[in-house]
């Protein structure tokens, strides 16, 4: 079985669950209309299917590879960005004034998905490439906006982040990249750059990187620290790559998967950059940037669920092995219970990080649409709860996905392992998930708890709106959202702020699986047919909430009690 864009998924949580038909109503996504859905659905469905999706497996076994200073692409990627490119994709959510489509990020995660599920390593490069865009709309001055945006919008030009060093890594303040005025508004930029995913390719006619550095007055840490476009070619005066820039490929990393992304060492020689935003305020820009990236990472590992779901799926639909545990079975491995088991638990965690990644869209479209200041802080704190469950889930379903192919996921040519290869990254990049969840228990907290008490009391009227048709899931999911509210209550009153972080990641699992039992019982009672599923969930896995918030009680004491010479033994 090949891969199949789950829109009607898409749009159940997006039509029944979420609410998004709110967008069509707002000035800014007037045009966002359920037609208008339908067709970019249908369409990202057909470009995945029939284009990416044959993609993947040479990606994988054809992997980028650098040959005379060029790193050249694997079998059938430029076709198929071609096709990305010439069907608007790249720049779906980009401004119109700069030849985006302008569409909300809501479908632009759905297109996303669609798109990382067929072929994550060429899926890679417009979701940087969109991270870029909406950083230069926000930060940059005219000039360059009128420059880049045009040719990163069409695909023409590609974009990169350029953060992590080989000394700094999460902390980016400890960066030594430099940048030197060279008096005519430019900037020379030197240093060296790891981990840069599509950091050169031969899929397009320029590589636009982001860059930061440091000013020759920046103070010490990220106060200091500015950000720079720095293209790989020099644009003319008419905006066609011109001269080559000083900057080159050092070489690309040997990785556990995503073979078909090209993850460079960059190294800047001087290299003619330009100043986004203001001096020393390459933070503020860079995090426009990462934020939409860690929503795009949370989707990268709902796309990996979603493959490694089907892929599994079809695999126990067609394997026999011994005798058939229920009468009118499918005669195959779907009837043994621990392979149902398995199989409700992906399905059912697949769909809690869908409705949280579009959930978390949704807030920040209508935020951006002017609806008020409750949907910004919301999508604020959904971002990390979006990007941290999103990809672990990503690889516990991919894990799932393995061992119900049991000795063959192990085989390579059966694919289930790609998947894990593949996703499993993407719990480390763009903030671990150790930092989201330490985001999440302290800056995103910083109102008091406000926002997270908001989405708590939503669950808890799901819960109330179940108790007639449903009184058994209506407690349950009630049980877990009154653990989580007691919780919340004991993390905000620790003085110590490690305290905090040593329970950070059981909070935010917890946080996530209250807010899917809260999706999977709403979307049971808009769709009779989604009860077994809800059913599931609430008593399988949301009984792991009360557990979750012992741990994220606890404080730190238990984690230190062993020094480091006591973990040796």
């Amino acid at each position: 079985m090949s891969y199949r864009a789950p829109i009607r998924e898409m749009r159940f949580y997006l039509d029944s669950v979420l609410g998004a038909h709110r967008l069509a109503r707002t000035d800014r996504y007037a045009e966002a209309t359920p037609d208008t859905a339908d067709a970019v659905l249908a369409e990202a469905a057909r470009l995945a299917e029939d284009v990416l999706a044959p993609l993947n497996r040479a990606g994988d076994l054809h992997p980028a590879h650098l040959e005379n200073g060029v790193v050249r692409t694997s079998p059938g990627f430029a076709d198929g960005y071609r096709a990305i490119a010439d069907g608007g994709w790249v720049g779906i959510a980009g401004d119109p004034r700069w030849g985006g489509m302008g569409l909300p990020m809501t479908l632009t995660s759905c297109v996303n998905e669609m798109l990382g599920s067929a072929c994550l390593s060429l899926s890679l490069c417009p979701l940087l490439t969109q991270g870029q865009i909406e950083a230069l709309e926000h930060h940059a001055d005219d000039a360059l906006r009128d420059l880049f945006l045009p040719k990163l919008n069409s695909g023409e030009w590609t974009g990169t982040m350029n953060l992590t060093e080989p000394q700094a890594g999460s902390d980016v303040g400890a960066l030594r990249s430099r940048a030197e005025p060279n008096g005519d508004g430019t900037y020379a930029v030197s240093g060296q750059k790891i981990y840069i995913s599509w950091g050169d390719h031969d899929l397009a006619g320029n590589v636009c990187h982001m860059v930061l550095a440091r000013l020759p007055d920046g103070a010490p840490g990220t106060r200091g620290i500015s950000l720079f476009m720095v293209p790989k070619y020099l644009p003319d005066d008419a905006g066609r790559p011109g001269p080559a820039n000083a900057l080159s490929v050092v070489s690309l990393e040997h990785k556990m998967g995503l073979h078909g992304s090209p993850t460079a060492v960059m190294q800047f020689d001087g290299a003619t950059g330009w100043l986004v935003g203001p001096p020393h305020g390459g933070m503020a820009a860079m995090f426009t940037m990462m934020n939409n990236a860690r929503l795009g990472v949370g989707v990268e590992g709902l796309s990996q669920a979603e493959a490694a779901y089907q892929k599994a799926l079809a695999y126990a639909l067609e394997r026999r092995q011994g005798r058939p545990p229920v009468a009118g079975g499918t005669g195959t491995i779907l009837d043994h219970a621990d392979v149902r088991r398995m199989l409700m638990t992906m399905k059912a965690q697949t769909a809690m990080a869908r409705a949280i990644c579009l959930d978390c869209a949704l807030s920040l479209d209508m935020a951006r649409a002017g609806q008020g200041d409750d949907w910004q802080a919301r999508g604020a704190l959904l971002t990390p709860i979006a990007k941290a469950f999103g990809t672990d889930t990503g690889c516990r379903v991919a894990e799932l996905g393995v061992q119900v192919h049991g000795g063959m996921g192990f085989i390579e040519e059966t694919g289930a392992a790609q998947f894990y290869r593949d996703v499993r990254v993407t719990a480390i990049y763009e903030g671990t998930n150790g930092i989201q969840a330490m985001d999440l228990v302290a800056r995103k907290l910083m109102d008091g708890g406000t926002a997270a008490r908001a989405l708590l009391a939503e669950a808890g009227t799901t819960a109330e709106r179940a108790a007639a048709a449903q009184p058994e899931l209506s407690a349950g999911l009630s049980a877990a959202v009154d653990a989580l509210s007691d919780t919340l209550d004991t993390v905000l009153a620790m003085p110590d702020l490690n305290d905090r972080f040593a329970g950070a990641a059981p909070f935010l699992r917890g946080f996530a699986l209250v807010l899917g039992g809260h999706y999977l019982l709403k979307a049971a009672l808009a769709e009779d047919a989604r009860l077994p599923l809800a059913r599931f969930a609430v008593r399988q896995m949301l009984p792991e909430v009360p557990a979750l918030c012992a741990a994220a009680r606890a404080g730190a004491a238990d984690l230190y009690a062993l020094d480091a010479d006591a973990l040796a033994v």
